[in-house]
């Protein structure tokens, strides 16, 4: 499973990328409205900071209008990855823009039938909200689960991305369910490289090392 970080913020991607670990940045208009910057120059930075895709969103609600704010964003790097909401009018961008070779991303799916809506549309991927789901008092992982079994029964190439995954178990769950993708916030992955017994190991190891350069 690919891990893609859900971030707009320059230096958290690029402090992410340096552990050697990223295969790609999902942004949405929420984040990039946090950073209050020209959103096609943060896109520029963060597009040389990785070597996968780069998932930027059109805030259009209409075909015409997400196909036309699409052409400026893909202007900025052959990374990036169009990301559309999941609507009639987003499924149609999305299969005008995967007809032309263009990477899609199709946002906001919340069901299984939408799933096989976005892979019918051509989608490079479609992002399942695990989080948002749970929070509505459903299972947001059996939703995935449901969505990867579909997919490998009918041989669908579009990859499952799951999105809104808000601690590390969702992560482990996400991998076990089969996602080709998760993408999640710096903080989540903080989260998952820390435990105390690896804290604990390494301050004994380094001590007992001290210790023995001292004796010799």
């Amino acid at each position: 499973m690919q891990l893609f970080i859900d971030s707009a913020n320059v230096d958290e991607i690029r402090e992410i990328a340096a552990w050697g670990v990223l295969a790609g940045v999902t942004t949405n208009p929420s984040l990039a409205a946090k950073e209050g910057r020209d959103f096609t120059v943060m896109l520029a930075e963060i597009c040389d900071l990785v070597a996968g895709d780069v998932s930027a969103e059109v805030v259009a609600t209409d075909t015409a209008g997400m196909l036309a704010e699409a052409e400026p964003l893909l202007a900025v790097s052959d990374k990036v990855t169009i990301k559309l909401p999941l609507t009639p009018d987003g499924l149609a961008a999305c299969r005008t823009l995967s007809d032309r070779g263009v990477r899609t991303n199709v946002t906001l799916c919340f069901s299984a039938t939408q799933a096989i809506l976005a892979a019918a549309a051509g989608a490079t991927y479609v992002s399942p909200f695990v989080g948002r789901v749970d929070d509505t008092a459903n299972d947001g992982i059996a939703l995935l689960e449901e969505i990867c079994a579909i997919y490998a029964t009918r041989g669908y190439g579009t990859k499952v991305l799951a999105a809104s995954l808000r601690h590390p178990q969702h992560v482990a769950q996400a991998a076990l369910a089969g996602a080709d993708v998760a993408t999640l916030p710096a903080k989540v992955f903080h989260q998952m490289v820390r435990h105390p017994l690896t804290d604990r190991g390494l301050e004994q190891f380094l001590a007992d090392w001290a210790g023995y350069r001292g004796g010799a």
